[in-house]
């Protein structure tokens, strides 16, 4: 068709009117329906169609090929007949050795192939170590190649390099494995090559990751041997992070059996063993991600630490929860009738529905490697609800390992990953949303990394974490997150500074949160008694306030005043003002001068009206302490000091002075307030200085008596503003009140009686 076209062109080159006489008909053709676009988009269609099932049919003869050399490799290796040629003689061997990584690398090897290599790997092959890097699974590993590659170790023909190569490789693929039951089996084993100090590291990584409840049920005298051996390591070797974090799970499971004192800090346990694996891994299980929709639903989450080179790393992906979800036709037969079964444990792989996790929750059998749970809500539903420690124990190691290898201002490599662990952060921060608790993981990785942050890489991120720093000695907190993050604070633009405060805001609101949960739990017998506690709460909760109160305070003179600063500050202590009768805690701390002045003086009436409405809340507050002191007649433990009165009654006075009576620089008592003498007054010469600052001239609220006057008087165009006064002013304060001023409003009607008296008998012939 388009040599037949090309023709036609040609010809009528060489004929013009006939070249008019086509070029008319077509014309014609298009204005009644595009009749001539018909076959032209046929053959179109046909010439694409054509070329995708070229191309199609290339790819599958590629695919073949690809898939005939591996086979040939493997058949070479399983042969076993160039064990003892060395590779640079060998060119066979040097080929299909190349074969086998070219592939294992681009999609991966099957189970087959994988019980192959392995068996060659660990049978004293030349090889070896290329083998076993390049062994990357296209889906799951078959337990009987992991349990028959165990074997060649007892043989020994394997040197202790090519062993503690191999255990690295066990413990990055332990996840793909399809069943660990055998594996399990081999518990004691594992446990003897602990006396290797080479092995020992990653020995212990392999031990923690299959030691479960049912681990450390083998018996009192087995068990109680186990644990005296690896308390005569963790004596002669010293606080080893591996030894400690295997002893840390045995005193959770037998703490009668583990009688030394392990640090109470969450440390990096092992080291990456995953670095010369993980990328790759990554990329075959994007891919299988996205061609399987079986393996894309049971794919939920980010795995360990990623290759510090990241090779072939492209995104940060977690580990899947399943270790057998190349397998439907399994899946389904499990899902129907192991269900049913009383069987001693539930794989996560089966749990699909909130019914099934509440029929299993009693024998749920968890991922060994637990970033698998972060985005499962069932998996955090159960986290929540059964309490387990070694749960989180493995959580939080997990995650302080991931945090750290994967920060993007600690390695200059990881700077170009900064929107995949920006992703990683999102979900950590909605984990513990979720679970509306903080992790010490994160605690660990923020004290470790704000000295070192730039306030810019993964904002967001890191300050929605800072939110859900969980509760602790402020003492310990200072030095670790206030120092550096105030440096950042002082330094940095306004946006910065309100994302700050509203990062402490929620921090201090789900620390008073965590309090109303531990009141609620009180009268539980298990659990200590809440005042041990208090005292510490109370210094902390204060401290914060405090930190913020100063930040606030200089962050203002920065920059001089602004408005939108001024909100987040004052939306901090509407939180602060309501500690006492929201969150049950006997604690009041009054904002700072720095604060409290530039509100009361500032020209936007939002500012006023949300310090008045705190003023309003502490008032409130303070007159239940009170009653509550004099109902229980009692000297009570934790009470306000008279300071706390004293500092609320001044700033009364000033907001009064200023406000209602004018005279807010002659009656301000406040050490830092903003008296002047009647010289110094006079001085500035201005036009009826005492009342400049009460409703009607207020900067503030100024615009408003200029509307009312506007619409009470709308002849008179002198805006005179001493017309309001007397009844005049009850209607000014009416008018107030219906521009949605309710925070002045509160406040007048509650500390001025006069108004109060006013607006409750509603007469009008009160003069001011």
């Amino acid at each position: 068709s388009w040599e037949t076209e090309g023709m036609q062109q040609r010809e009528n080159a060489k004929n013009p009117k006939q070249a008019l006489q086509v070029r008319q008909s077509s014309l014609s053709a298009w204005q009644i329906g595009a009749r001539t676009a018909g076959p032209k988009t046929v053959h179109l269609k046909s010439a694409q169609k054509h070329e995708k099932e070229k191309q199609q049919s290339a790819s599958e003869q590629a695919g073949s090929s690809t898939q005939n050399h591996l086979e040939q490799a493997l058949t070479y290796f399983e042969r076993g007949k160039s064990n003892y040629i060395p590779l640079r003689k060998n060119e066979v061997l040097q080929k299909h050795l190349a074969t086998v990584e070219s592939i294992a690398l681009q999609r991966g090897l099957s189970p087959e192939g994988l019980n192959v290599l392995l068996n060659v790997a660990l049978s004293g092959h030349l090889v070896n170590s290329r083998i076993l890097k390049c062994l990357i699974p296209a889906s799951v590993i078959a337990e009987s190649s992991v349990v028959s590659a165990v074997s060649w170790l007892c043989v020994g023909k394997c040197s202790g390099s090519t062993q503690l190569l191999f255990l690295r490789w066990l413990i990055a693929m332990f996840d793909f494995i399809d069943h660990k039951e055998k594996l399990h089996a081999l518990y004691g084993f594992f446990f003897c090559s602990l006396q290797d100090e080479k092995l020992c590291p990653y020995v212990c990584h392999l031990l923690y990751l299959l030691t479960r409840r049912e681990s450390v049920s083998i018996g009192f005298s087995l068990l109680f041997f186990m644990v005296h051996i690896l308390t005569l390591f963790f004596f002669f070797q010293g606080m080893q992070p591996h030894l400690q974090a295997l002893l840390s799970l045995y005193k959770l499971f037998c703490p009668e059996l583990v009688s030394i004192t392990l640090p109470a800090k969450m440390k990096t346990y092992f080291k990456n063993s995953e670095s010369l694996w993980k990328a790759a891994i990554n990329t075959i299980r994007r891919r299988n991600q996205g061609t399987s929709p079986t393996s894309q639903q049971l794919i939920l989450g980010t795995g360990h630490p990623q290759s510090r080179k990241r090779k072939w790393n492209t995104q940060l992906i977690l580990p899947a929860c399943s270790t057998d979800t190349n397998n439907p036709a399994r899946s389904k037969e499990i899902n129907h009738v192991d269900i049913l079964s009383h069987s001693e444990s539930f794989p996560v792989e089966q749990l699909h529905t909130f019914s099934q996790l509440l029929q299993n929750i009693h024998r749920l059998e968890f991922p060994s490697q637990m970033g698998s749970v972060l985005r499962n809500s069932l998996l955090l539903h159960y986290i929540n609800c059964v309490k387990d420690e070694s749960i989180y124990l493995r959580l939080y190691y997990w995650m302080g390992q991931t945090l750290q290898e994967e920060c993007t201002w600690y390695k200059l490599d990881n700077q170009q990953y900064e929107e995949e662990f920006k992703d990683f952060l999102d979900i950590v921060y909605k984990t513990e949303c979720f679970l509306q608790e903080g992790f010490s993981s994160c605690e660990e990785f923020l004290y470790k990394s704000l000295p070192l942050w730039d306030g810019f890489c993964c904002r967001s991120q890191i300050l929605r974490l800072v939110s859900w720093i969980p509760l602790s000695s402020f003492s310990e907190m200072k030095p670790h997150l206030c120092e550096p993050l105030a440096q950042l604070f002082f330094t940095s633009s306004l946006y910065f500074k309100c994302s700050v405060l509203e990062s402490l805001k929620e921090l201090l609101q789900n620390w008073l949160n965590w309090h109303v949960m531990q009141l609620d739990i009180e009268s539980d017998p298990k659990i200590s008694p809440l005042n041990t506690t208090l005292s510490g709460l109370l210094n902390s909760v204060a401290e914060l306030i405090h930190f913020v109160g100063w930040i606030s305070t200089v962050a203002l003179r920065l920059e001089n005043n602004a408005t939108f600063l001024m909100y987040f500050i004052l939306d901090f202590y509407e939180t602060v003002c309501d500690v006492y009768l929201k969150y049950n805690l006997p604690l009041l701390v009054m904002p700072p001068p720095g604060v409290f002045y530039p509100a009361l003086l500032s020209m936007d009436s939002v500012s006023l009206n949300q310090l008045c409405y705190i003023m309003y809340r502490y008032r409130t507050n303070l007159v239940a302490a009170k009653e509550n002191e004099l109902i229980k007649k009692t000297i009570l433990q934790f009470k306000f000091s008279s300071q706390t009165y004293q500092e609320y009654n001044q700033y009364i006075m000033a907001m009064v002075g200023c406000l209602w009576t004018s005279s807010a620089f002659q009656k301000d008592i406040h050490p830092q307030g903003i008296r002047l003498d009647p010289e110094v007054l006079k001085k500035t010469r201005v036009q009826e200085v005492r009342s400049s600052f009460n409703i009607v001239h207020h900067p503030a609220l100024m615009g408003y008596a200029i509307l009312f006057l506007q619409q009470a008087w709308p002849e008179d165009k002198t805006l005179n503003f001493n017309l309001i006064k007397g009844r005049r002013w009850n209607w000014y304060l009416e008018y107030l009140y219906m521009q949605g001023l309710q925070g002045l409003k509160l406040f007048i009607e509650s500390s001025i009686n006069r108004v109060s008296q006013v607006s409750q008998t509603k007469s009008g012939n009160v003069q001011v």
